[in-house]
């Protein structure tokens, strides 16, 4: 691991283009301070008059927005040394401020939400630059019918502390107070177990070390059912109950009605699986066969079906490749890429005390930079494609929207880098001369679509019948988790898999049902990066100029809008089905390819 005094300069992020010293850094800080202090002056007067109104929320923007570059400056010089007790300290103040900002702003949604539509629209006629906050002020009233009374409210809000913490505690639960037997590894040496290693041995090459790691880690689970169940049933009891006190029908609908999305389009995801489940089967038919084994098990689902392919990506070479790919896009696409890659929006290499993994980081004012940990794997250059994306869709969302309305949600958030992954997937098994390249891609893309269409899917389905039950005022005992989890995988896994008896424990360490309802926006997520690929593909006219429309949309539509701007309509199964039937073309083209 080197230091970061021996990589090469232009290998480096360049943060002082944030700030280039401390003194710059506190200039900011101690401007958000007075502004701070000038927007409480507007607790008592936000909705005297339009102006009073417009100032209080342009100013609230304002601070908002120098609070975000102040946050992602400490943060990215943070990830770089791990071990900088200064950037911890700057860290701290941001969050302080953050905290102070949010004291002192808390008037300004319930201000908005007392008033009627009609004095709203003529506040936007009297101070016509109001309709520059426009989509932010409808996304706040969208939330009207759900609000409570002032004392409601108020209530509701005391509670806060204690509602929520299920998913804290178990994460103490799992990573702190769990032991689990040793096992031992493929060169007979005895290995501890544990839930981060798990993931290290379930892969093993020596079908005995997978085994054991199975099995030792879900008789360790099967003990503590009871535990995980109680904090499963109280989760989904806070979020049903929550759900009737603002006035939503379930629990679901008010997690979906956050990102404006329909309760049909996670039930569209559900059904397209179904009526494709027999795709997966195939495919775990064929890993079988690869494998030579008379029983597969579960223990079994995560070897890849070939030997490793081990060639070596270097950067540069990774850098010419990415760039051949995204040449489709046109010009101001290929050329802000070129930028930045040539202009040191990435910091490339590990060092020591830098965090890991890779991400894509910044704020309105800043590069959209990314950090990467780049070791000369296939799956590096897939992350710098994959990252591009994330940066590429920030860079169009804030170019061509005020900072207010320059944010995409989340729901969309990873669409714009798959259909980068995926364009380099396709790229590399057409252009390759390796029958070994061609089925370790396309091993990896068939993975792609199992973990985030089949297993998420298989997830989304278990948290809605856990949350029916709820809502049925059911009572949910361990034993019916169990049960119910067990019956998915069967269903999931079909004929070809020894569906094992501990993997009905596997619920309890899945960490998504501990929060509410997200494992389904991997599944769509890919569904909508899938169709705009096969489009592009295909050739559809006009299919690249409507998905770089859709990345400047950045928030000013819904998600579901938005991807209509990319001729994806999630409402439609066709989407879903879509994706599906690419995983098909995958898995036929690997027996082709065999």
């Amino acid at each position: 691991m080197k230091d970061r005094k021996d990589i090469d300069i232009k290998y480096t992020w360049d943060l002082e283009k944030i700030y280039s010293s401390i003194l710059d850094f506190n200039k900011d800080y101690e401007l958000v301070k007075n502004k701070i202090n000038e927007l409480f002056k507007y607790e008592k007067k936000m909705t005297d008059n339009s102006d009073n109104f417009y100032n209080t929320i342009k100013l609230s923007f304002e601070i908002e927005r120098i609070i975000d570059k102040l946050s992602v400056y400490t943060s990215l010089s943070f990830d770089l040394d791990t071990s900088n007790n200064e950037m911890q300290e700057l860290s701290e103040r941001v969050s302080n401020l953050r905290s102070e900002y949010s004291k002192n702003s808390y008037f300004i949604v319930p201000s908005i939400l007392k008033l009627d539509r009609k004095t709203i629209d003529k506040y936007m006629e009297e101070v016509p630059k109001l309709k520059e906050y426009e989509v932010s002020i409808n996304e706040i009233y969208r939330y009207k019918d759900h609000t409570l009374s002032d004392e409601e409210e108020k209530l509701l809000s005391s509670i806060g502390k204690i509602v929520g913490n299920c998913y804290d505690t178990y994460e103490l639960f799992k990573d702190c107070d769990m032991t689990f037997d040793n096992i031992i590894d493929e060169d007979g040496k005895e290995v501890e177990l544990n839930n981060s290693t798990y993931s290290l041995y379930i892969e093993s090459k020596d079908r005995k070390v997978r085994e054991n790691a199975f099995k030792s880690l879900y008789k360790e689970y099967k003990k503590y059912a009871n535990t995980f169940a109680s904090l499963i049933s109280t989760n989904m009891k806070e979020l049903s109950t929550l759900a009737k006190i603002e006035k939503y029908n379930s629990a679901i609908e008010m997690s979906l009605f956050r990102d404006d999305v329909s309760i049909d389009v996670y039930n569209n995801l559900i059904d397209s699986v179904h009526n494709h489940i027999d795709y997966i089967y195939d495919y775990y038919k064929l890993k079988k066969d690869i494998m030579g084994l008379d029983e597969f098990h579960l223990y079994d689902i995560y070897v890849p079906m070939q030997k490793d392919y081990d060639k070596k990506y270097e950067y540069e070479e990774g850098k010419k490749t990415i760039l051949k790919v995204l040449e489709v896009f046109g010009d101001e696409y290929i050329n802000k890429v070129k930028e930045a890659l040539d202009s040191r929006w990435i910091d490339v290499y590990p060092t020591k005390a830098k965090r890991t993994g890779g991400y894509s980081g910044g704020s309105y004012d800043t590069y959209p930079y990314i950090l990467l940990n780049y070791q000369d794997k296939y799956n590096d250059m897939s992350t710098l494609i994959h990252e591009m994306g994330h940066s590429m869709h920030s860079y169009y969302s804030r170019t061509y929207n005020d900072y207010q309305n320059s944010e995409y949600r989340i729901f969309v958030a990873e669409v714009a880098s798959t259909v980068n992954e995926l364009l380099l997937s396709h790229y590399m098994i057409e252009h390759s001369n390796s029958k070994e390249e061609k089925l370790s891609i396309l091993n990896n893309l068939m993975e792609l679509y199992r973990a985030t269409i089949f297993r998420q899917t298989m997830f989304a389905e278990f948290e809605k019948k856990i949350s029916n039950m709820i809502d049925n005022e059911e009572v949910l005992t361990s034993d019916k988790l169990s049960n119910m989890y067990y019956d998915l995988n069967k269903f999931y896994f079909g004929d070809s898999v020894v569906v094992d008896d501990d993997i009905r424990y596997e619920w309890e360490r899945i960490p998504h049902f501990y929060y509410d309802f997200y494992v389904y926006k991997y599944a769509t997520g890919l569904s909508a990066a899938t169709y705009i690929v096969k489009n592009i593909l295909n050739g559809k006219e006009g299919a690249v100029d409507s998905y770089i429309e859709f990345l400047k949309c950045g928030g000013r539509l819904s998600p579901l809008e938005s991807l209509k701007v990319a001729g994806v309509d999630l409402a439609d199964k066709k989407v879903v089905d879509s994706a599906l039937e690419e995983f098909k073309n995958i898995l036929d083209m690997y027996k082709e390819n065999m």
